[in-house]
């Protein structure tokens, strides 16, 4: 909830000051750049009335953290990767604005441990040598067509710069693991291809409460 209350907050403060900014001329198209927890990006608008707007963006990122499932700890490169569009409905006919829309998402986690030569690894709960095992690798994949809601500010009807700030949810579905794979020589065992399958449970279940995704977004734009 607290990223809707800083975007409504942010909002109706901007919301308040428009007014006193206005200028004689409309603006019904815009373009700029988006950047926050979806990634960055360009972003297109077209402000079909007071009421309504349409939007467009894609947004491109990419991070690195550890990943801990049971007594493996994975390297995890997040590449974020997703286009959208929204329809926005400005009820007070100025900045503030609510709304929804869907994505093409291609967001993923890459997977890798390396483990230490010494180290007894439990692959889905069975003890390996890291020798045996030699080096893990998978891809988390959540959903590819998410629906998105959203609560925040896109600025006037007026041209030049427009500062906006977007808060809300995607509903990305429960992160699944593929190709969980193994270096060593037991790579193509079949008891351990079933200890892999548990393996890739386990990391599931682990990362299954990540199904919604928070959205905190900030754009700059400019009317035409």
């Amino acid at each position: 909830m607290k990223p809707f209350l800083t975007a409504a907050a942010i909002a109706f403060a901007a919301t308040a000051a428009t007014p006193a900014l206005a200028q004689d001329t409309a603006s019904t198209v815009s373009a700029g750049v988006t950047a926050g927890t979806l990634g960055i990006g360009p972003e297109v608008a077209l402000r079909v009335s007071p009421l309504l707007a349409l939007r467009a963006n894609a947004t491109f990122f990419g991070i690195s953290q550890s990943v801990d499932s049971d007594t493996i700890t994975y390297d995890g490169d997040l590449k974020l990767s997703s286009v959208g569009a929204m329809v926005d409905v400005h009820p007070f006919k100025n900045g503030f604005r609510l709304s929804g829309g869907f994505r093409v998402n291609d967001n993923k986690v890459e997977l890798t441990a390396t483990p230490d030569p010494a180290e007894v690894l439990r692959v889905g709960g069975t003890p390996y040598t890291a020798a045996d095992v030699g080096v893990l690798t998978g891809t988390v994949n959540v959903d590819e067509f998410v629906p998105t809601l959203t609560i925040g500010y896109g600025g006037g009807l007026t041209k030049g710069l427009k500062f906006g700030v977007d808060a809300g949810v995607l509903f990305q579905g429960s992160p699944r693991i593929r190709n969980l794979a193994a270096s060593g020589p037991l790579a193509s065992n079949s008891a351990f291809q079933d200890a892999l399958a548990r393996e890739e449970q386990s990391i599931e279940d682990d990362v299954s409460k990540y199904d919604i995704y928070p959205i905190l977004q900030f754009s700059l734009r400019y009317g035409f």
